[in-house]
């Protein structure tokens, strides 16, 4: 029938779409490979796929996490050392006590060693320290004293020679001008004599002198010598675990490079004022055991100090005989300089301090103007302890973040327990 005919025609009319659609569907897709990502793409829920806004928003909330963490945290340095200028009359005598404590703990430990009582051996060691720093400046005061006439007299000479040479040309300064420029800086030494003064002092005591402070130093170091060992023990028995393996184990090697670092800065200090001593004997330059030890101190100021030693040996040198010798102890001192700086301290304190030299200079600059020469002075040595302390916390996060096995690459006998300390493996 012709009506049965149409509708078998639209039943195949739709059986033909629907073949067509399925061929289409298992034939391979055709086209680039852009149509494909933008049909996948297509094909992702839109909540699910970020847009700028979002993105910038995870961002700027990351940001202002991380600002804020960081404030808190210059914050609680900026509290923290507040504190430490507070108490900085307090903290100075500690921290000079241990100082000295790791240059004399060898021969305490070794006396005890030996059988001899704890109080009796820091005793004899202390005596013998005293002994030898005073019979160095007994030795080094008469020379000091005899020379210091026949120095000044040259020092005016030299004056007088340099006033003689500005005359000439290619200056040609009248002699109005040369005594303007003389009392200009005699006022200016003069207002600023106070200041400057005030200013070699800093940090030492406000409320104390400095005779005081050194005997708070004495006493401090008879007891840290003398009951040292026991404190380690009492922070465990105090803290408790976890917390007393890593105080432990980061005490243990903040002493060891402080030793470290003060022994071998006193080996390189002396070669250095031997050797520039030396020179200085040899060409007949006046005060040359005096200048010799300071150089010595000098030394345990990083840069500054052996500058400042060298300069005033060079002074000494041109006002007491002259420029050609003033000359060669400036190559005798950059010699000298060149040896400790390429050869000595790298091969010395590759073991005991891992430092930069930007580092150490920062931190004798921030130092010495903060807390003056006693702040320049103990300028590397925390900056060796804050370093010590560093590269603990890297280590441990290593160990938490799975990277390292044990703390130490130099120990194969340490193993990590449950609490994140690396410590010996015990049988």
């Amino acid at each position: 029938m012709p009506g049965e005919d149409v509708e078998g025609d639209e039943a195949c009319g739709v059986c033909d779409h629907q073949a067509m659609a399925k061929t289409s569907a298992d034939e391979p897709a055709k086209g680039s490979s852009g149509d494909e990502e933008k049909d996948v793409v297509s094909s992702v829920p839109a909540a699910l796929t970020p847009n700028r806004g979002n993105v910038i928003g995870q961002g700027t909330q990351w940001l202002a996490k991380h600002s804020l963490r960081l404030i808190l945290i210059a914050g609680g340095a900026w509290v923290l050392a507040w504190i430490v200028g507070k108490t900085w009359v307090m903290l100075l005598p500690i921290l000079l006590a241990i100082i000295v404590c790791t240059v004399l703990w060898p021969p305490v430990g070794w006396l005890r060693r030996k059988g001899m009582n704890a109080a009796a051996a820091t005793v004899v060691v202390l005596l013998l320290a005293i002994g030898v720093v005073g019979g160095i400046i007994s030795a080094i005061a008469p020379s000091v004293v005899d020379q210091s006439g026949d120095l000044a007299a040259q020092a005016t000479d030299g004056v007088e020679k340099i006033q003689e040479w500005l005359h000439g040309p290619p200056f040609n300064f009248s002699d109005d001008q040369l005594d303007n420029a003389v009392n200009a800086i005699t006022s200016r030494i003069q207002d600023s004599s106070t200041t400057i003064a005030s200013g070699v002092f800093t940090g030492v005591t406000a409320a104390t002198s400095v005779l005081i402070t050194l005997f708070t130093v004495l006493f401090l170091t008879f007891f840290f010598l003398k009951d040292g060992p026991k404190f380690v023990p009492w922070l465990r028995r105090t803290s408790g675990a976890p917390a007393a393996e890593h105080l432990a184990e980061v005490l243990t090697r903040i002493w060891s490079t402080l030793g470290g670092f003060i022994r071998t800065q006193a080996l390189v200090s002396a070669i250095d004022a031997v050797l520039i001593g030396l020179g200085l004997v040899i060409l007949g330059v006046p005060l040359a055991y005096a200048l010799a030890i300071i150089t010595f101190f000098g030394g345990f100021i990083p840069i500054v100090g052996a500058f400042v030693a060298g300069a005033l040996a060079v002074l000494v040198a041109l006002v007491g005989n002259g420029p050609w010798t003033a000359l060669i102890v400036l190559g005798i001192i950059v010699a000298v300089q060149q040896l400790e700086g390429n050869v000595l301290q790298p091969w010395l304190q590759s073991r005991s301090m891992n430092l930069h030299a930007a580092i150490v200079l920062l931190a004798v600059t921030g130092g010495g103007t903060l807390f003056g020469i006693i702040g320049a002075f103990l300028a590397v040595p925390v900056a060796a302890v804050v370093a010590v302390i560093l590269r603990y916390l890297n280590e441990q996060i290593a160990i938490r973040a799975g990277e390292r096995v044990v703390a130490d690459d130099e120990d194969d006998d340490l193993v990590v327990p449950d609490d994140g300390v690396a410590r010996p493996e015990q049988a």
